[in-house]
Order: C-alpha cells, then structure tokens, then sequence
C-alpha cells in the first residue's frame, strides 16, 4: 500500500501526442484536488484515456447514461470512466460457484484463518490499538475480538487488501456476471448499484476510479467495504476529518462496529450454543430449510431431534441449526459439524453471509484474546 491517503494504481498504457498527455495531467491533478476544485475542473477536461472493453457495451454505456441523467453529472462523469472499464476474466472465474455437490470442508476453512501467522498479527493489531477497539466496544456494544476477528479474516490486518483494479470487477460483475450463479440476475444488479456508488465516492473524493484497488468482488480496504458501505456505515474514528479505510486501523475498527451495530448486534448475548442430535427423531431437512435465519426456539429445536446445553435452553430468542460440512464422508471426510446459531451469529454473516465465514471469525477473534489475556 502506498503512503498515502488512497491506494495507487497504474494507469493503462497508451500512445498520446504532447497535447494530450498535458490534458492527462491536467486531469490527474483536478481528481486529487479538493472534491469542489475537481467537479469544477471535470466540467471543463474530458479525460481521453484508453478505452477499456465496457466502451463496446451497449448495456454498460446506456447503464452510465442513466447514472449521469439520475445524478446531474452535466460533464458526463459515470460515461468517461466507465468507458475506461475492463472486462476481468479472473473475477468471473473467481465469482463462478463450483458444481453442485461440491464438499466444502470447515477444518480446512478453519485452519487458513486460525493459523499461527494471523493470530500472532492479530494479537500485535490488539496491542497497538486497544484504546481503539475498547472505545468502539463501549460505545458501539461490539465486543472487541470481534472487530479483530473481521479484520483478520478479511485483510490479515491490513496486510492483503486486494490487487483488483475495483471498476474493472465491478463492471465485470454487473455486466458479465456469471450465468452458472443460482441468482445471477440478483447478484448482477447488486453489482450495477455499487458500481453506482463507486462512480459516486469517486466523484465525492476528488479520486479517479480507477485508482481504487480491492478484492475481486469489489470489496476495499481493510474492513473490505463495499463502496455503498464505505459512505452509509464508514465512521471517522481517528477524527481527522476524513473516512479513510484504506490507511486508518481506528476507522476501520469504528466503521466494523458500526455495521455490526447498524445489523442488529445484541451486546452480551452468544453467537452460537454447542448442540448433540438425537437421531430418533431428527427433522434435519425441516430445521435446515430457513438455512442460517434463527427461526426456531429451544423447545422447537428439542421437539425436533436438537438438543441444547443449559445455557442454550435458556436463551430467550430464536435459534438457527448451523451445518458445517467436513469434506466427503466417502473419501476420509469427518462428520458434519451441527451448532445454534443465534442472532448475533445471523449478524456476522450480514458481514458475509457465509456460516463458514461466520466460524472463522469467531474463532480467530476468541483465539486472538485468548492470547491477549495470557501475554
């Protein structure tokens, strides 16, 4: 990451006489000055960088058409930089789902997060920022391992936070999102909107698009917001101004508690209570249709072959059976993993709406002050 307020990236590579490259440079300076200075400046310099693939897209420029007519953008601001936008194969290969009945494997899930390399990060990210993290527990009511367990998981603190140029997955994944996905029209619209909201932070920043750098789904920063999230749940923590997830460990710790917040985070109530099945009377398929949603009580759960420690019959909200597969029985796998989610386990996967994903933070999070409380 470069030293300074957002992340680099290198322009495209292209030929240009004298007076256009002094038109380059007039607009890199109009993007990085203050927000007012560069709209106006983008009024009056059209940038002529080369053309990416979306500039032969019909469904992408009538898309940048509609943002600049919805916005006001008189000088044509999603147009200009979405014509600049690249089609990505990898991403489409990484958004690609694998075949159904694919295993997954939660002890190999596990065992790339909960690993000694990130724990011992997570516990130097602790050190140095503990009045951050319990400030943001008092007042936001986030514990703080879990914020630590989010931004480990998702960046290694800070450390990979993505090499994606963030208009070319964006527009990739709104344009080109893979058909094989079981909600490829949702998930393409999903992308569509916070393509929108790129162009937006952009322009409200004074930073070309194409600078942003992150994840192969868009996500950036350390905490991995997605551009929508970095304006509606980002939090100034470090009070300079400004929200700056890319460079600043207090606001990503805020901004993580502020979402989890903002989702319905229950201060003082468990993720998940250990379970054991009665397979007498099991009712697997009914207790795994709502998936991950807690939708059942501990006497529902009872009734239908879940049973609960003491302080998992107790609690007073719904509950949700959480499966974990462990690879394939057939070829070596271990059993499935069967757990109570609550609803602040539920909240966790509004971050990623993934059990796995859930788990792994969990533990990483605890392990981490685990080792805290022992140093």
């Amino acid at each position: 990451m470069v030293p300074s307020r957002f992340t680099a990236a290198h322009p495209p590579r292209h030929r240009c006489t004298a007076l256009l490259a002094s038109l380059l440079a007039a607009v890199a300076l109009c993007a990085h000055a203050p927000t007012s200075a560069a709209q106006s400046a983008a009024t009056k310099v059209r940038p002529q960088a080369a053309l990416g693939h979306y500039a032969q897209h019909e469904a992408a420029l009538t898309f940048a058409r509609e943002i600049d007519t919805q916005e006001l953008w008189e000088d044509a601001w999603a147009e200009r930089w979405i014509l600049q936008a690249q089609r990505n194969p990898q991403v489409i290969r990484l958004m690609t789902p694998a075949p159904a009945g694919t295993p997954r494997n939660w002890n190999v899930y596990r065992d790339r997060f909960v690993e000694p390399r990130r724990l011992q990060a997570g516990l130097r990210f602790w050190r140095e920022h503990e009045p951050t993290l319990r400030r943001a527990e008092a007042e936001f009511g986030v514990p703080a391992w879990l914020i630590v367990g989010i931004i480990g998981v998702e960046t290694l603190y800070g450390q990979h936070t993505g090499t994606f140029r963030t208009l070319d997955a964006l527009a990739t994944l709104a344009f080109d999102f893979p058909a094989e996905h079981p909600r490829a029209e949702q998930r393409s619209a999903f992308f569509r909107s916070e393509l929108h909201a790129l162009l937006r932070l952009s322009r409200d920043l004074g930073m070309p698009p194409t600078q942003w750098l992150g994840s192969y789904a868009g996500a950036m920063g350390l905490p991995q917001f997605m551009p929508s999230n970095w304006t509606r749940y980002g939090v100034d923590y470090d009070g300079d101004g400004r929200i700056d997830l890319l460079n600043s460990p207090a606001d990503a710790i805020g901004s993580v508690a502020h979402y989890l917040q903002a989702f319905g985070w229950k201060p003082g109530t468990p993720t998940h209570y250990p379970v054991t099945l009665d397979t007498s009377r099991l009712a697997l398929d009914t207790l795994l249709a709502p998936s991950i949603l807690p939708t059942f009580d501990a006497r529902a759960l009872a009734d239908k072959g879940v049973l609960l420690d003491a302080a998992g019959q107790a609690h007073p909200g719904p509950l949700a059976l959480v499966e974990l597969e462990n690879g394939d029985p057939e070829r070596g796998g271990a059993p499935r993993t069967y757990l109570a989610g609550t609803e602040n386990f539920y909240v966790i996967t509004r971050y990623n709406q993934s059990s796995y994903y859930a788990m792994a933070v969990i533990e990483l999070g605890q392990a981490v002050e685990a080792l805290w409380r022992a140093r």
